[in-house]
């Protein structure tokens, strides 16, 4: 009986560190992926909602993680956004369409 517990305890200490390294790459993921649309990452707002199993390209069982996070085009707004991590590799991501923020001082 101890031996269980301890086997489930283990399982848990893995998946709690796991899950803590996963969510710090997610948040580099969501960050490079906002910068490159010009938009704000709100950092506090990134969150695992759904964890499932995936296979990966090479067929190995891997945790998939979805995590919903929010970015802002002009400071003012919040836009909702998904990315899903197989492993520690982004798998998919979806940002919704925005409208850029016009310069308050155009050159032209």
């Amino acid at each position: 009986m101890e031996l269980y517990l301890l086997i489930i305890a283990l399982i848990a200490a893995w998946y709690w560190i796991d899950s803590i390294g996963s969510r710090e790459q997610a948040i580099a993921q969501g960050r490079e992926l906002a910068e490159r649309c010009n938009l704000q990452l709100l950092d506090e707002t990134v969150a695992c909602n759904k964890v499932w199993f995936g296979r990966n390209s090479r067929g190995h069982m891997q945790l998939r993680r979805t995590y919903q996070f929010e970015v802002s085009a002009r400071g003012s707004d919040r836009l909702s956004c998904e990315l899903v991590m197989l492993g520690r590799q982004l798998q998919s991501w979806h940002i919704p369409p925005y409208l850029q923020p016009v310069p308050s001082n155009p050159l032209y």
